[in-house]
């Protein structure tokens, strides 16, 4: 039989009050680097035939990990590093028909590798770094506007 000892508790809740403490500002900086959520109706301030406006939680947002849930826009092939997020799926490729109008409401992502599609239709969950403000894709000319870099997707 354990002899009682109260004292032994009482240092063993104290020791167990500091070991928790000296962790907390370990656990601080992985809690921040965790993805906020953005959704589509949060990119844009304003939008329209004079321009558009980052939202203000876009801007903030910028250079920070974000997660969005969407739809893959059909791929160019079965294999890419990047895809379009469109708020609704998509029946046809909007590269595949130049007179197709393209959704305001995109997001390109790029993978952090070249990582096989779901089929159309399928919703997403993307988490990547957030980038905003025009830029052109050196390897595919892609302009855009946002984009999520080292990016991850899965199915949802």
């Amino acid at each position: 039989m354990i002899p009682h000892r109260p004292h032994l508790l009482r240092a063993l809740s104290r020791r167990g009050l500091l070991t928790g403490l000296a962790a907390l500002p370990v656990s601080l900086p992985a809690l921040a680097a965790e993805a906020e959520t953005l959704t589509f109706d949060g990119l844009y301030k304003s939008f329209g035939v004079l321009g558009f406006q980052f939202s203000d939680r876009a801007t903030f947002l910028r250079g920070k990990p974000v997660r969005m849930i969407g739809y893959m826009a059909p791929p160019l092939k079965p294999e890419s590093h990047f895809f379009v997020l469109t708020r609704e799926p998509l029946a046809i490729c909007p590269f595949c028909q130049s007179d197709a109008d393209w959704p305001v409401d995109i997001v390109v992502v790029f993978m952090r590798a070249a990582t096989p599609m779901v089929s159309a239709g399928q919703k997403v969950a993307v988490s990547g770094r957030l980038e905003i403000g025009s830029s052109t894709d050196a390897e595919t000319g892609f302009v855009s506007q946002i984009r999520l870099v080292d990016a991850g997707f899965h199915s949802v």
